[in-house]
């Protein structure tokens, strides 16, 4: 790994190619960190397509750090504005989980290097090395990074036992057609981030609203908010489920978190096709709130963090 500083107090670690961390299609990966000025730690993930065995969808090389939404330093509006920040960008195609290399096209050679498990991993040691002793965590991540927060969870936890984690799911809730998660996790060696004692976690309907309730009943020291679209472009089109039955089955399980868990899930619901706020659209109106204002009173823990949908 090598470590430059890149401007606005950024640093970019970059791994080299080999055995460790790669993105897809063999470039090299590299995450960032930047201090602030508390004790309180983002790590961010960062979101992208997913690379499937009939449609690859998913970014070539990582996005860089970009100061903006809720990872805009210098910015008082932003809640998150003076915490240390770990960016963990996405290029792995496998929702931060895979662990294998694959010769898609059956010529002899390997051409998509399924690495995400060594990504997020490797990323989660520099950010601890940097960071050790933070007053509180908070987990976020945008579309496949909204995935990818529930997949680094226990990685993050086995880190820092015992501090607090906000988890800030935008645009990942889980919503998928039956037995697409079971064929991924094997195209893609994830079979492991499921829980041999829960059954469930992966639901006859495809969903994963029992893996979020499996979290929460395993460790009480988080708490999750759930930002998405009723009708979100993004996942309605990849995923092909129709427009009604995707509004459904998110509100479905919205309601179902809330109800099993009132003091710990909120949720932030737009009666739109949007994908993706807390980076982007963080101004965005839902109600009479904005998604900025949500979040702000999510990490105030203020009377105003409350589910809102328009």
């Amino acid at each position: 790994m090598t470590s430059e500083t890149v401007g606005g107090g950024v640093i970019e670690h970059t791994f080299g190619a080999g055995d460790g961390p790669l993105c897809f299609t063999g470039n090299e990966f590299a995450m960032s960190t930047r201090d602030g000025v508390s004790d309180e730690l983002l790590i961010f993930l960062q979101g992208g397509g997913a690379c499937g065995p009939t449609n690859c969808a998913a970014v070539p090389v990582g996005l860089p750090l970009f100061n903006v939404g809720i990872l805009e330093a210098g910015n008082p509006a932003n809640p998150t504005t003076d915490y240390d920040l770990g960016y963990i960008p996405y290029c792995d195609g496998t929702l931060f989980t895979g662990d294998r290399d694959v010769d898609s096209d059956g010529d002899g050679n390997i051409d998509r290097y399924f690495r995400g498990i060594q990504n997020l991993s490797a990323s989660l040691d520099v950010i601890r090395s940097n960071y050790p002793t933070p007053g509180r965590i908070v987990l976020a991540g945008n579309s496949a990074g909204g995935f990818g927060i529930h997949y680094a969870l226990p990685l993050v936890r086995k880190q820092y036992p015992d501090v607090p984690i906000e988890l800030i799911n935008d645009s990942g809730m889980g919503i998928q057609q039956p037995g697409s998660q079971e064929r991924l996790n094997a195209y893609w060696n994830s079979d492991s981030f499921f829980p041999a004692n829960c059954g469930t976690c992966i639901g006859a309907d495809g969903n994963l609203t029992d893996y979020h309730k499996y979290q929460l009943a395993e460790d009480e020291n988080i708490r999750i908010g759930f930002i998405s679209s009723t009708r979100d472009e993004t996942i309605v089109g990849q995923s092909g489920i129709e427009g009604d039955i995707f509004e459904a089955e998110l509100l479905e399980a919205v309601a179902e978190l809330e109800d099993a868990y009132p003091d710990r899930v909120r949720s932030l619901i737009s009666f739109t096709d949007e994908h993706t706020y807390i980076i982007k659209q963080f101004d965005f109106a839902v109600a009479d709130t904005t998604v900025r204002q949500w979040v702000t009173s999510m990490l105030n823990s203020s009377d105003g963090w409350v589910s809102k949908s328009d």
